[in-house]
Formats: structure tokens, C-alpha cells, sequence
């Protein structure tokens, strides 16, 4: 391998330290008051930008009329104009180089079970390119001259996932793969100059990645990285098509950014972090490639010159800041980048980065007006050690003007995946909790990704095991802050965390006072039998063979311990769910009633995994606070 081009030095996680519980204080706001749920669910969700080829415009994800529909809005700033309407979701929007067409994806009722559909930029009818019922189509990417559409095809009934390419005159359909391995997934990330190569990402379902590129005429096959025993991912192709960008946890585990060259299979580093990097986009004159680290939860955007020097860090407020754009944050010229920046107390909004002023700006505006930010509370990072000593890092947050005395609630929130982050997002569940009096932490437990690969594989065949206790000891931190009584701890969560307030109910029921369960999974056998296969591999990845494991499984399933739940339990389903099919809330239901404890459901027609329209989210979060409001407080 080269030497390095240049490194960027950040703490890394062994230097994180403990926070002494002692020291958390709740700090005195004249103006707090509980937020209005309408207030957080009308401030909008916002993403998936995509500028035009002659960076005018910007198209996008947002769900401004309460539906996930594509919009676009000048570069320079505007009232946005709405170019699809649809009860269903709409993402992923990419222009074709030409500037006739927008192709996005849309699925049906939350079942990801996406077509791919074409829209005249300027205004009309849209076209469903795909039309399957029987597979899904996604992350769709126009050839340079805008004759082609290449795409990600999963039939419904099948794990695996293959590259296909679309001739957009004739709508034919060809398989650049054929994959044979029900474990791996291909993904395209991006087009060789001349239209004539593709390149993909051969994946599984978290410890290996390899890059390959594909002849689009013959279908032959390269791998650029063969052999390759850890996740390698490309991101970007370069203007000469000569190096691609790619994000590889080489590194002692540690995910850093890298130039690969594509004639000599050669890695030339641009980062050497212990904490995650992330690899972007390439400038469209070749001059710089983007990339994001983050740290402990909160990420920030820098710029590298690939001839070598030092990277820039782009100058946006502290939260989570990520580079948007498909195929390129960078405008078609390289002038300006589109960014996507949220935090605790800020939905995500895009900005427009100047490269040569160094300037951002902000372009959307996605909270209402009434959703003072000085009301809302501020998140805090924090650090305990488990039952073993491992360190975890958690977010939280403390409600303002709480007494230190003892008396008051608090909320576990795990999140999903399991290998997945809590990162210092806008989190609405959040707001709603802590304005109303309740201190709320979210631990990044053992499993959880941004912490190297040795941390997220420590559950494996033990979920529910060592991960649980760090949900539990991140109870007993709340308590040890003096503010909080040990008997008013609830928890919630969804998918993974869902699981994991099941597990948590039943296998320690004696630090719960409640719990909301939203569409998480009670039995993984049964998980087997009707979820997707893709999530079927996901999940033998993480528990191992059925058979020869079965022993494992079934320690690990909530249902073993349901039947110890004291905590009354509120369930949320969505009824088109495919990753936790709503027969598992069915059973979790069916299975505390029989057992004569407290217990209450709601399914939810039409929605998939996480509720999509805002009628339903804004319902989903009054239920959550009726019921920690009756049974917490």
C-alpha cells in the first residue's frame, strides 16, 4: 500500500472517560414548556437531494403535506414545488445528466417493495418504470449520456439482491449479476465516464465487502479487491475514472477512507482514525474527495485534496452533518456542496457549502415557527461502564427545572439494528419526553456500529445478553444522577429496540415500571418463518444456524421471559411490516393477556417498519405518553 496522504487526528474511543452521574445538572429555563406534538410532527423530515445538471435546482424527499413525496427548490432559495403525490413513500430522486427526467423509487403501503418511476423535471405525469409486484427495485443511477438506469433487483420471495440495468428507450431489463449466495447483496455506487463500466458493492450482512467492476455490454465481472476479509464499500468514481473512493475497516477494525486505484488494485489512505470515517463524493474536476467522521454520535464533513495536504473541515453548526446528493454532493459545476445538518434541537435542513468563499448557507427551513428552539432541550454525551467494565456511551437528556430529589422519571431508549447508533439527532420522541419532565438516555450498546468492528460483533449469539445489561446499567446511571427514582424507569424503543424492551421487560422485570414496544420481535424462530429473506440472512448472521443453534435462538426470543413481565406494556405495529411481520406483536399481545398482565396494542393499516404518515406518528407518540404518563408518573 502508499504511504498515507494525510491524516486527521481525533480523540479516539479509548480516550473516552467516565461521567460522574453526580455531576449531571438540570439546568433552570424560564420558557420550558411541554412542545406540542402537532409542533414536531408539522416541522418537516427532509432528504435525498439531488442537483440538476445545471445546479438550478435541487430535488428532494420531504414530507411537507405529511407524505414522503419528491419536491425540488431552487439552489438559491425558494418555495419549494411539489412533483409527485402519493399516500406512498418517495426517495432516492436522481436527475438524468440530460435534465429531462427525475427517476425515484416508491413502495406500497410500507412494504418495501419498491418500483422505480420516471418524472419529467419540469412538471408531469409520472411513469412506473418497473411495475413488479413480485420484486423491488431500487437505488436507481442514469448512465452519463441518460440512456441507461442502473439498479439494485431483489425479487420478494429471494435473500439475495443483483445489479440490473434498464434501457430507458425500450424498458428492457438486463441482470449484470446473477448471485448465487443467499447471504450477499449487491448495491451500484456508480458509472465509469464513458457509460461503459459499472461499479458495485458485493456485500454481507456486516463483516465483508468487496468492489467489483461490471462490463455493461458483456456482463463480465472484475473484483477489485479480491480475497478481501474485511468490508470494503466504494462510494464514488472519479472524473477520469482512474480511482474510486471507498470506505474499508482495514484498520485495526476502524472504518477510514481510501483512494483505490482501479488498474493496480492499490489502497492510498486519506484518513487514520479510531473513530468511523465514512468516504463521500469526488469533485467533478478531480481535485477533492468528501468524507464524514463520526464521533461518539456527532459527525462533521470534511473535504481532502487527493493530491495530498491537509483536509478541510466544513464549517457547520456541532450535531450530525452528512454530505446529500445522488450521484454527488457536489454541484455539477464544484462550486457549491449540498449537506444535510440536524441536531438535538434542529430538524434536518439542507445547506449549500461554498468551496471557494468556505461559507455555508442554510436553504430549507423545516421547523415551524412555533417550535422555539430555546424551549427545547439539549443533549449531552456521556460515558459508564457495564457489568463487565465496557465502556458505553450514551446520549442524554435532562428535562429543565427538575428538582434533584429523587422523585422523578426517566426513559431507557435503545435503538435499532442491533447494529445501528444513537446519534445526536432530532429525535421527536425525545422532545416529547424531556419537555414533559422525563430524563431520557440512549445507550450505544455493545453491537452498536461507530465504535470498530470488535465492539459491534460482542452480541453476537448473545443478543439479548451483555447488550441488555448495558441497557439496564444505563437505568442505574439515571438513578446514581439523584433526580431520578428507580421505580419510575420505563423503556421504549423500536425494531431492535423493541426486542430489546421486550427482553427487557421479561428478563429483568425488576428495574421496569413500563414499557412501549414498537414492532420489535418476540421469537426468532417464528421471525424465520415471515420475514423478508434478505432479513432472514441478517438475522442467522447474528444468532447462527437455527438447527445447529437452536439453543442460542431460544435464549435469545422474549418469549421465554414474557411470561415474568410486571410491567404494563403498550405494543405498536405497523399491519405491512417486513422485517418484524405483525405476527410477532400478535403473540406478545396474545401471550400477556393469557397471563393476566397489563397489556394494549394498535396496529397501524397501511404501514411498514416505522410509521411513515404523519397521522400515524403523531397518534403512535400520544399513545407512548398517555401510557408513561399513567404508569411512570
Amino acid at each position: 500500500m502508499l504511504s498515507s496522504l494525510l491524516f486527521v487526528f481525533a480523540h479516539s474511543p479509548a480516550e473516552r472517560t467516565i461521567t460522574d452521574p453526580g455531576s449531571i445538572s438540570s439546568a433552570k429555563s424560564a420558557t420550558a414548556h411541554p412542545i406540542a406534538i402537532d409542533d414536531l410532527f408539522f416541522s418537516r423530515n427532509i432528504g435525498g437531494g439531488a442537483w440538476s445538471p445545471d445546479g438550478t435546482e435541487i430535488a428532494f424527499t420531504t414530507n411537507l403535506t405529511g407524505r414522503l413525496n419528491l419536491w425540488k427548490v431552487a439552489a438559491a432559495g425558494g418555495w419549494p414545488v411539489q412533483l409527485a403525490v402519493s399516500d406512498d413513500r418517495q426517495t432516492s430522486a436522481s436527475w438524468s445528466p440530460d435534465g429531462r427526467w427525475i427517476v425515484y423509487q416508491q413502495d406500497h403501503g410500507g412494504n418495501e417493495a419498491y418500483d422505480l418511476y420516471a418524472i419529467p423535471s419540469g412538471g408531469g405525469s409520472p411513469v412506473n418504470l418497473t411495475n413488479s409486484t413480485a420484486s423491488s427495485e431500487s437505488g436507481a443511477l442514469f448512465s452519463p449520456d441518460s440512456k441507461q438506469l442502473a439498479f439494485e433487483l431483489k425479487s420478494t420471495t429471494a435473500a439475495m439482491t443483483d445489479l440490473a440495468v434498464m434501457d430507458l428507450a425500450t424498458k428492457s431489463v438486463r441482470n449484470l449479476t446473477s448471485e448465487k449466495t443467499a447471504d450477499r447483496t449487491w448495491a451500484t455506487f456508480g458509472w465509469s465516464p464513458d457509460g461503459k463500466t459499472l461499479y458495485g458493492n458485493r456485500l454481507d450482512p456486516g463483516t465483508i465487502g468487496e468492489i467489483y467492476r461490471i462490463d455493461v455490454d458483456s456482463g463480465q465481472l472484475e473484483n477489485l479487491t479480491p480475497a478481501s476479509k474485511v468490508r470494503i464499500v466504494g462510494t464514488a468514481v472519479s472524473p477520469d475514472g482512474k480511482t474510486l473512493l471507498v470506505t474499508s475497516n482495514e484498520k485495526g477494525g476502524a472504518a477510514n477512507v481510501a483512494l483505490l486505484n482501479v488498474a493496480t488494485k492499490k489502497f492510498t489512505w486519506l484518513t487514520d482514525l479510531q473513530w468511523e470515517a465514512q468516504a463521500g463524493d469526488f469533485s467533478p474536476d478531480g481535485r477533492w474527495a468528501s468524507y464524514l467522521v463520526n464521533e461518539d454520535g456527532r459527525s462533521d464533513t470534511y473535504l481532502a485534496p487527493v493530491a495530498g495536504g491537509t483536509a478541510r473541515q466544513l464549517p457547520l453548526p456541532p450535531g450530525v452533518n452528512a454530505f446529500s446528493g445522488r450521484p454527488n454532493a457536489f454541484s455539477p459545476s464544484g462550486d457549491r456542496i449540498l449537506l444535510l445538518h440536524q441536531g438535538a434541537t434542529k430538524p434536518a435542513d439542507f445547506w449549500v457549502y461554498d468551496v471557494s468563499s468556505g461559507r455555508a448557507a442554510q436553504l430549507t427551513r423545516s421547523a415551524i415557527a412555533s417550535l422555539n428552539t430555546a424551549a427545547l432541550p439539549e443533549s449531552q454525551i456521556v460515558h459508564y461502564k457495564s457489568f463487565d467494565g465496557t465502556m458505553i456511551s450514551a446520549l442524554l437528556w435532562v428535562p429543565y427545572n427538575l428538582e434533584r430529589n429523587g422523585h422523578n422519571a426517566g426513559v431507557v431508549l435503545p435503538h435499532g439494528g442491533p447494529t445501528g447508533q444513537t446519534i445526536d439527532s432530532f429525535n421527536r420522541s425525545v422532545i416529547a419526553l424531556v419537555s414533559r419532565g422525563y430524563t431520557v438516555i440512549a445507550p450505544n450498546v455493545r453491537g452498536s456500529t461507530g465504535y470498530g468492528l470488535a465492539f459491534q460483533k460482542m452480541n453476537t449469539k448473545d443478543l439479548g445478553g451483555g447488550d441488555l445489561q448495558d441497557e439496564v446499567f444505563a437505568a442505574k446511571f439515571l438513578a446514581t444522577t439523584g433526580y431520578i427514582d428507580p421505580k419510575k424507569i420505563g423503556i421504549t424503543g423500536g425494531s431492535y429496540g423493541g426486542y430489546m424492551t421486550l427482553m427487557a421487560i421479561g428478563k429483568t422485570p425488576n428495574i421496569w415500571a413500563a414499557g412501549v414496544e414498537q414492532y420489535g420481535i418476540v421469537d426468532w424462530l417464528t421471525m424465520l418463518q415471515h420475514e423478508d429473506p434478505r432479513l432472514q440472512e441478517y438475522e442467522k448472521s447474528l444468532l447462527g444456524d437455527p438447527v445447529k443453534d437452536l439453543a442460542i435462538y431460544q435464549a435469545a426470543s422474549p418469549i421465554k421471559y414474557l411470561g415474568n413481565a410486571t410491567a404494563p406494556l403498550l405494543v405498536l405495529q405497523g399491519e405491512n411490516d417486513i422485517r418484524v411481520p405483525k405476527e410477532e406483536a400478535e403473540q406478545v399481545v396474545s401471550i400477556l393477556k393469557a397471563a393476566g398482565k397489563t397489556v394494549d396494542s394498535h396496529f397501524y393499516p397501511a404501514e411498514g417498519h416505522g410509521f411513515a404518515k404523519r397521522e400515524n406518528q403523531i397518534d403512535a407518540m400520544r399513545r407512548m405518553l398517555d401510557w408513561f404518563d399513567r404508569y411512570l408518573k
